[in-house]
């Protein structure tokens, strides 16, 4: 069995409304992590070949709780919400804000983030908060560009460049970040061999 079919099995398990309510604290998970609307959605439905596992939606955040997804007995995939946008409703907000570093450092299975942003726009506030309370935490890291599509392959490539000089003056290191368009499925095969590593599917019958 190839490693990608790992990613094929995923199935939807619970929608958290807190990392309380995940279940038990063991195995490997990855959580996803971007902004609202950033394309966090359209990147899991990719990776995993199911156009409606993640529900995609043009209403920046509509996602207010934590989606897990089931790789196999050990291993699964988490959707988090997406930060930054105005109208969520304070209290999810603040319930958040609580929430997310506390689930961030004391989540045990939590292995590491991919942290999502658009290729188009220099990493947010949030962004780089979120960057930092993962490195904080002592979690591994990878980003991935959304929307490679809507630049030309120099522009992109020069967004790449710009995003790790960013991160770097903030203070945060990048170990890896890819450029991905859902649309074209570009950036599948990177970003299905990191998560080989961090789930260490090669080391498995996966």
């Amino acid at each position: 069995m190839t490693a990608d079919r790992i990613y094929r099995r995923a199935q939807f398990r619970l929608s958290a409304p807190t990392p309380a309510d995940l279940g038990p604290d063991e195995g490997v998970e990855v959580a996803f992590a971007g902004r609202s609307n950033v394309g966090k959605s359209s990147v899991l439905n990719a990776l995993t070949g199911q156009r409606k596992l993640a529900r995609t939606s043009g209403t920046p955040g509509r996602t207010q709780a934590i989606n897990c997804f089931d790789l196999d007995e050990t291993r699964r995939l988490i959707d988090l919400p997406g930060y930054g946008y105005a109208k969520v409703p304070q209290a999810v907000k603040r319930r958040w804000e609580r929430a997310l570093p506390d689930y961030l450092r004391n989540r045990q299975s939590l292995y590491g983030v991919v942290v999502i942003m658009d290729v188009r726009h220099a990493p947010t506030d949030l962004d780089l908060q979120m960057l930092r309370w993962c490195a904080d935490a002592g979690l591994v890291l990878h980003g991935v560009l959304t929307k490679a599509d809507k630049l030309k392959r120099g522009a992109a490539h020069n967004r790449l460049q710009a995003v790790q000089r960013a991160t770097a003056e903030d203070g945060v290191t990048l170990p890896s970040v890819q450029l991905f368009s859902a649309l074209k499925g570009e950036g599948i095969d990177e970003l299905t061999g990191v998560l080989d590593e961090w789930f260490a599917v090669g080391n498995s019958q996966a």
